[in-house]
């Protein structure tokens, strides 16, 4: 485990076990939300639409020196909150550690089971798309793989 993965895992477990109860959880994640940058135009297109999310979520990501970048924006401010926890863990790690690093922290933190259906399935689309992603930036970074 990358050793910054492991402080913002930690930073975002230290935040949430303050919290009392599932409103104050959910207060967080639209707090969260609301502190999420706004996503550029360009970005929110069909290619950048989260598949499985109950609203409309958009994930946009790059490649850049070996790290990837993710910046996300919903309709709904849960859906932003819930991105933006994965996105502050995982935005500015390699591909590697996006692929090999699950997001255990929401599992300690009991954030699916605080969540309706619909939401922890739109949870584990956004983390599944990070991981497309961060294996295309990998594969295409690869150029040995170009040969086959």
């Amino acid at each position: 485990m990358s050793e910054t993965f492991q402080k913002k895992s930690d930073a975002i477990k230290k935040i949430f076990t303050q919290l009392a109860s599932d409103e104050d959880r959910y207060k967080a994640l639209i707090e969260l939300g609301r502190r999420l940058p706004p996503l550029a135009p360009e970005f929110k297109i069909p290619e950048n639409l989260v598949s499985g999310c109950q609203s409309n979520l958009y994930l946009s990501s790059r490649l850049i020196n070996g790290l990837m970048v993710f910046e996300a924006a919903s309709d709904a401010l849960i859906s932003s909150g819930l991105a933006a926890l994965l996105l502050s863990v995982y935005s500015g790690e390699s591909p590697e550690t996006i692929l090999k690093e699950p997001p255990q922290f929401l599992t300690d933190l009991g954030i699916h089971a605080s969540l309706s259906p619909n939401r922890s399935n739109g949870l584990s689309h956004i983390h599944l798309r990070m991981k497309k992603d961060a294996l295309k930036y990998l594969v295409s970074s690869n150029s040995f793989l170009a040969v086959f």
